[in-house]
């Protein structure tokens, strides 16, 4: 019933002790919580190479711990690998162009931004293989496993109690790829962190970000403070090439949260009448929240780049910033449609 519907029914209430003590105590020596993580359980610690001596290619992966079985699951959860694969470029990159804008070496910072642009849309090229990888026709097969008891109001109106821990029930996030550290990443280099407007959105947005390894969050923090201190915005916007290039980098987060959008869209919107993420954030509203705000970004550095530097930029790179600027305007204008749509269908 609750299928043909699209809906969920209600969860257990308790997990037993033999379950919830030991999950406890080894959560607690690794830092995490006593639940299903996007890292340390569902994507990135739950894979093999097939063959140990051929790198981390989609197509030597496989999966340790399996839910549904389907090879939509296996898609699924090997694209996000094959995407984390890239990230120590990003990492290096971010370094590298962090150290130069401290040091005022602007020949280093624009070919380096230039590296992170090529690493990003990397990334996004995999990300675009999750469509024939994983369909979306599948995806409510599995989801039900990842869903998380915070914010799931239909399914587990009082949380879980953890029997043996305590009698207070707990509430936890389900694994979700917004857990992922790549955009983050990318949005505190930017400074777009700070840009985040100042609603329940947000609020989710910093809360998904406290459930990943401790290392993860202890880059995000050191990135967001560094960037902040030289002034990675400000360094950019003195000079046409990066600035050119800024803008560029933007655009890459721009393409990955529009394609997250359009899967939101595609693989669950179009398919349940449930309302909620599998981590408990609102459908509709949850990533248009973040994509807006890059996107407004965009059309501001674009205005500022066109006004302040006009004419001293290469044909090819003026061609493409033209286009970047008028897809964001375009895509602003499409979204507004898009949460108008999905937030009368889903009642939100």
């Amino acid at each position: 019933m609750n299928r043909k519907k699209g809906t969920y029914g209600l969860g257990r209430n308790t997990l037993p002790k033999q379950i919830a003590v030991p999950l406890d105590q080894i959560a607690t020596k690794i830092n995490a919580r006593p639940f299903m993580e996007y890292a340390q359980s569902y994507a990135l610690y739950n894979y093999k190479r097939k063959d140990p001596s051929k790198p981390l290619d989609y197509d030597n992966l496989e999966i340790i711990r399996k839910f549904s079985g389907l090879e939509s699951e296996h898609g699924f959860i090997c694209i996000h690998v094959a995407m984390v694969r890239h990230t120590p470029k990003l990492i290096e990159g971010i370094i590298t162009a962090l150290e130069a804008a401290k040091t005022q070496d602007r020949r280093t910072f624009n070919t380096t931004m230039q590296l992170l642009v090529s690493t990003m849309n990397t990334i996004n090229g995999v990300m675009e293989e999750m469509w024939s990888k994983s369909s979306p026709a599948d995806y409510m097969k599995f989801r039900t496993f990842i869903m998380g008891t915070k914010d799931q109001t239909e399914m587990f109106p009082n949380g879980v109690i953890y029997e043996g821990l305590d009698r207070n029930a707990r509430q936890y996030r389900g694994e979700s790829g917004a857990n992922d550290s790549i955009i983050p990443t990318c949005d505190n280099f930017l400074q777009l962190t700070s840009n985040m407007p100042d609603n329940p959105m947000t609020i989710i947005l910093k809360d998904f970000r406290s459930y990943r390894p401790i290392n993860h969050n202890q880059w995000l923090q050191w990135v967001d403070k560094s960037s902040q201190e030289v002034g990675v915005e400000a360094f950019s916007e003195q000079d046409a090439e990066s600035l050119a290039w800024y803008i560029s980098l933007l655009d890459q987060v721009r393409d990955f949260r529009h394609r997250h959008w359009n899967f939101g869209k595609e693989y669950i919107m179009k398919r349940t009448a449930y309302p909620k993420a599998t981590g408990g954030s609102p459908m509709a509203t949850w990533l248009p929240n973040q994509l807006r705000v890059v996107l407004k970004k965009i059309e501001d550095k674009s205005s500022i780049l066109f006004s302040k530097f006009g004419g001293e930029l290469n044909s090819t790179l003026d061609v493409e910033l033209h286009k970047i600027q008028e897809r964001a305007q375009a895509q602003r204008r499409l979204l507004d449609k898009d949460v108008d749509y999905f937030k009368a269908k889903l009642n939100q």
